[in-house]
């Protein structure tokens, strides 16, 4: 029996049962039918980005000369940030696929997704990590319940003043909450993703490298509409974007509800591979976020 398919199936209709569309959160506010030059802009490696369709889809290469990125024409303070991805398949060891945002400076904030490539015959790993104020090694890494180098699946990121979720096909897998004393993202960041070579680290500890003979890498991107709170021209501070007029900031987003609690503690106790704050070996101590997962 293919409890993994099961599990994606189960999953798929508690959403349902809920009434939240599989793909856009109901269709509230977000945009539908965007192609990718109205939101988004080539930034490095232009030679290895195609776009296809009429926009509807972006392929980054990767070759032994160079990966290719993009990123939002505008920074955000706060939102529901997604996109649909397939990742390189094949031998991918040290090759990283990356979805995430980010601010721009010194001490910058970041929220990551991150698949890491693996050989032939092993899982893609994803991990997602946070920097605050400039600081990170907040990483979780996970299997997934599918093969993420064979369709196209939903990767989203909730960033609103109470809490950031991220999301594998509106499934929520990892929460950091904005508690009292802790860091929190605070200044303005923009949308991006690549395609990067990182195997002084992404694979077996950067023991195993880059096989170049497979390449090219190709990494598939669709769907490119964005929901966020524009806060370019109007200040710095993320503050601008807390008002509850905002979809995503209001209630029903500022916690779990009690059907995402558990698919939550399924999926992370089911697929959870690597956890920083049960790490010893870099943490005696937990950090204080650690007590409000």
């Amino acid at each position: 029996m293919d409890y993994m398919r099961i599990f994606s199936v189960l999953a798929v209709a508690l959403w349902i049962m809920r009434g939240v569309d599989s793909r856009v959160f109901g269709g509230r506010g977000i945009e539908k039918y965007v192609t990718f030059g109205q939101n988004y802009v080539v930034t490095w490696g232009q030679s290895h980005v195609s776009t296809l369709h009429s926009g509807q889809e972006v392929d980054l290469y990767m070759d032994q000369s160079s990966g290719g990125g993009f990123e939002s024409k505008d920074s955000y303070g706060s939102g529901l940030f997604q996109i649909r991805i397939k990742v390189p398949g094949g031998n991918t060891g040290g090759i990283v696929t990356a979805f995430y945002l980010t601010s721009k400076g010194g001490g910058h904030d970041e929220i990551d997704f991150e698949f890491l490539g693996n050989n032939y015959g092993k899982p893609v790993t994803l991990q997602t990590n946070l920097f605050l104020n400039g600081e990170g090694n907040r990483e979780e890494r996970f299997n997934l319940w599918f093969n993420p180098t064979k369709h196209y699946h939903t990767y989203g990121i909730l960033w609103n003043p109470y809490q950031i979720v991220f999301y594998v096909d509106n499934i929520p897998i990892r929460v950091y909450k904005n508690e009292r004393g802790l860091s929190y993202p605070s200044k303005p960041m923009q949308v991006e993703a690549s395609l990067w070579n990182g195997d002084a680290w992404a694979t077996d500890g950067g023991r195993t490298k880059v096989n170049w003979s497979y390449s090219p890498f190709i990494a598939h991107f669709q769907d490119f509409s964005l929901s966020g709170c524009n806060i370019d021209g109007r200040s710095n501070n993320v503050g601008a974007c807390e008002s509850s007029n905002y979809w995503w900031n209001t209630g029903e987003y500022q916690r779990l509800n009690g059907h995402e609690q558990q698919m939550y503690e399924h999926f992370r106790s089911k697929y959870m591979n690597y956890d920083y704050c049960t790490d010893r070996s870099k943490y005696q101590t937990p950090p204080r976020e650690c007590y409000y997962h």
